[in-house]
């Protein structure tokens, strides 16, 4: 008899369970969207990214060797000219791989606030103004930055030589024979370094710039293995298009109201949308430089800088092909717009990463946000966004009221996720 209970029991314990889970599946989502809004929130989730396409012109960055090399590099502060100064001083695992300034410091300080290393691989072009268009070739600007790393590229690879001659072999292969070096030279230092490099025979530089890039690549093995993880608007966006009610919970209603308004009155979504939460683009929004009287030229200098760089894709330490170059064979330094244009930056982390702009210029989201509100005009270029009175083909003004500012800055909030990294 017992036994007989405990089964119906069971049984009936397994029908309320049945018909609670069909109810659930019948009620309706906590939170409505349109067709375009679900199309637009699918499209932003995390797991969209997909695996990313390796670099062409880094055939080194899929081997475990060249990630644990690249590691060593990463945080070596023998990488400086002081012995001070590693990538990871600037760019700190427990800082969102950023340092939190207004401005980077190094051996100096820089002019520009610091990026995240999370999502950089995904990006077609580094640096706030564009100027590599490449991971690897990225990892070696700062090294010879005289308020970065401050060294140059003959002291590093007699570095490598010293210290990693077996970690760079089981990437590399042997180390080519780099003859009788100076103690300091590269075509980017001081005076005297660049005279020093300018007596050396072609043969020695490029054995040198050989050894460089490579270490650019290993760098860049690494970093491409740090990114980021899942928020919890990835989690409500996953119930979203589920139609989970429960899973929408994710979200508070203020961050919901927030995230209508990303999609809608603030425009956010217009540059910021995508897996990353950002069009991988440069944009002149007005923002207010430092020194007025001396602004960044942003872009407009990038294009520049990148299209006479030796590690760029194109270049001999490249190992793409010309055809696989094709958005760098088809840009135009001399394009009027990107003047005072910036890279759109990630959101996601984004409120772990204050201050906020390129140069540090607004101290929490709320100020970013009101900014677009008020949409400046620009000191240098011409901003995009649109101001009243004025005609746009492309864009509305934005008009948010102190509500709607608190709530997008809620919604910010809620993008931030773990850092995965190896």
């Amino acid at each position: 008899m017992t036994a007989r209970l405990a089964a119906a029991a069971a049984l009936l314990a397994a029908l309320l369970v049945s018909a609670w889970a069909a109810q659930e599946a019948r009620t309706p989502p906590r939170d409505s969207w349109s067709a375009k809004e679900v199309a637009a929130i699918t499209a932003m989730q995390l797991k969209e990214a997909g695996a990313r396409p390796a670099d062409p012109s880094n055939a080194y960055e899929q081997r475990t060797e060249a990630v644990a090399f690249g590691r060593a590099l990463f945080n070596d502060p023998r990488l400086s000219a002081n012995g001070q100064v590693a990538c990871a001083s600037c760019h700190a695992a427990d800082r969102q791989f950023q340092d939190g300034r207004q401005f980077g410091q190094g051996v100096g300080t820089g002019k520009r606030r610091t990026m995240p290393v999370m999502g950089a691989d995904r990006s077609p072009f580094l640096f706030w103004d564009g100027r590599k268009d490449s991971l690897w070739s990225q990892a070696l600007g700062p090294l010879e930055d005289a308020a970065e790393h401050g060294g140059n590229r003959v002291r590093y690879v007699q570095l490598v030589e010293a210290h990693y001659r077996d970690a760079y072999r089981q990437v590399f292969g042997t180390l080519p024979a780099l003859g009788a070096l100076p103690r300091d030279a590269s075509p980017n230092g001081t005076p005297a370094e660049r005279a020093a490099w300018a007596a050396l025979p072609e043969s020695s530089r490029d054995a040198v710039n050989r050894v460089f890039a490579n270490m650019g690549k290993a760098i860049a093995a690494y970093e491409a293995r740090v990114s980021y993880g899942e928020s919890r608007f990835d989690r409500y966006a996953r119930a979203t298009v589920a139609g989970d009610a429960r899973g929408q919970e994710a979200l508070s209603a203020q961050e919901v109201r927030g995230l209508r308004l990303f999609l809608g009155a603030g425009q956010c979504v217009t540059c910021h949308n995508g897996p990353q939460l950002s069009d991988h683009a440069f944009h002149n929004t007005g923002v207010p430089p430092i020194d007025p009287a001396h602004p960044d030229r942003g872009r407009a200098d990038g294009l520049r800088k990148l299209v006479k760089d030796e590690f760029n894709c194109l270049g001999r330490y490249s190992d793409a092909k010309p055809e696989q170059c094709g958005e760098l064979q088809f840009l135009s330094a001399e394009d009027a717009s990107q003047l005072a244009a910036f890279r759109t930056p990630s959101l996601r982390n984004v409120a772990e990463r204050a201050p906020y702009m390129h140069a540090g210029q607004f101290k929490n989201l709320q100020q970013v946000v009101q900014h677009y509100a008020s949409a400046p005009k620009a000191v240098l270029g011409h901003s995009e966004l649109a101001q009243a009175g004025e005609k746009h083909a492309d864009r509305q003004v934005i008009r948010l009221s102190a509500t709607d500012v608190q709530d997008l800055a809620a919604f910010l909030g809620a993008l931030s996720g773990p850092v995965v990294q190896p």
